[in-house]
């Protein structure tokens, strides 16, 4: 699979998070499409289907990211669901990248 370039992937976390807090979700048909883009492009460069597994996998091919790190999990309550489902499938095969990489 290709991998996005950090510097991509940080503009893509960055407009997606600004244009959640800037209510998209409510705004006008241009900041909605806008917002559905950014997220689509997400999904696509983490090879996820979930905005959300998409940000959380994003965050960890940024330079500085552990794949043992679940900091960016702390204090979140993530229901169960497909999110939850593809966030811990996402666990396993870091973990046994890393166990590969051991061994």
């Amino acid at each position: 699979m290709l991998m996005a370039h950090p510097a991509v992937l940080t503009k893509l976390i960055e407009e997606y998070t600004a244009l959640s807090k800037l209510d998209a979700h409510n705004g006008g048909p241009e900041v909605r499409q806008r917002l559905e883009d950014v997220a689509y492009t997400l999904c696509v460069s983490t090879g996820t289907r979930d905005v959300d597994a998409a940000l959380i996998a994003a965050r960890h091919r940024l330079p500085g990211a552990r794949p043992e790190d679940d900091s960016l999990l702390a204090g979140a309550a993530i229901p169960a669901g497909p999110a939850s489902d593809a966030i811990a499938g996402q666990r396993e095969v870091q973990q046994a990248d890393v166990v590969a990489s051991r061994g």
